[in-house]
């Protein structure tokens, strides 16, 4: 029975509880913490595989666990991040009219989200009359399309042989780091929302985050071949577009911040496309 709670196992149980702590933490409204435990669950999903690796522990049990876990964390927690994500995207007036007296003080800020959550649910569920007492009220849940599109690409992954090396599709933890990009913006940017470019409110539309999250859930089901980040060897030539891409991510975290979310996912497709555009010339 012992065996089963060996040091990657229990890796892989530290990233399931952690993205059960952002599901807790994003629907009381922190949006602002939650992201931060599926960083730590990243953190803890690398290190699992590679323990199991380094103390030659990999077996089948830790394959099912770490895709159970992956579920949780990669699935369902970024799919509950969205879906208050685009509850907060469906009316942003007491953030932006100053004039009004519904807006909020700067000390009433951290629980805004928790604020349009609970509205939304008495819409929802109650019936209350409200912002949310119309037919929009029913679109953040295109969210639950993320858990939906986890689910079958986490067994894809499993079952298909070609992603020892690549991976097909877009890999769910780069998927959920994604859409951590929304609630972290957010978040830093709460007390300034009305200083908003125009185009950033509009990214941050619910209609917006609606489609930016049914692209994003469908690439991952694609059979799209993109970069693993697994070195089987360290020479230049077999590396060249993980050493590109894990030193310009350094780079654009260091000058981004934030926006390094968003324009590391874009240069990993893009290295990814070029990747393959190469060796199907060197195939020819």
């Amino acid at each position: 029975m012992f065996r089963m709670f060996n040091i990657p196992n229990l890796f892989t149980a530290a990233n399931m509880l952690c993205g059960f702590v952002s599901i807790i933490l994003t629907l009381f409204g922190r949006i602002d913490l939650a992201p931060l435990f599926i960083l730590a669950a990243v953190v803890f999903d690398f290190l699992d595989g590679f323990i199991a690796r380094k103390m030659n522990l990999q077996g089948e049990l830790g394959k099912q666990l770490d895709s159970l876990a992956d579920m949780v964390t990669f699935g369902i927690a970024p799919g509950i991040i969205m879906l208050v994500m685009i509850v907060i995207g469906i009316d942003f007036s007491a953030l932006l009219s100053k004039e009004s007296g519904t807006n909020f003080q700067n000390t009433e800020l951290s629980y805004y989200a928790f604020i349009q959550i609970w509205d939304w649910i008495q819409a929802l569920i109650y019936g209350v009359p409200n912002d949310f007492d119309a037919s929009i009220k029913y679109l953040p849940f295109i969210a639950l399309i993320i858990p939906f599109f986890a689910m079958f690409r986490l067994a894809k992954f499993n079952l298909d042989k070609r992603q020892s090396d690549r991976f097909r599709g877009v890999p769910t933890p780069l998927n959920t780091i994604f859409f951590l990009f929304f609630p972290l913006y957010f978040s830093f940017n709460l007390n300034q929302w009305e200083h908003q470019e125009n185009w950033i409110l509009m990214l941050f539309d619910c209609y917006t985050l609606s489609a930016i999250t049914v692209l994003f859930s469908v690439l991952m089901v694609t059979d799209i071949p993109l970069i693993s980040l697994k070195f089987k060897t360290w020479t230049w030539n077999e590396n060249k577009f993980r050493y590109i891409l894990v030193g310009s991510s350094l780079i654009i975290i260091l000058l981004f911040w934030i926006w390094a979310i968003l324009i590391i996912v874009f240069l990993y497709l893009l290295l990814s496309l070029i990747e393959n555009h190469q060796l199907k010339k060197h195939e020819v």
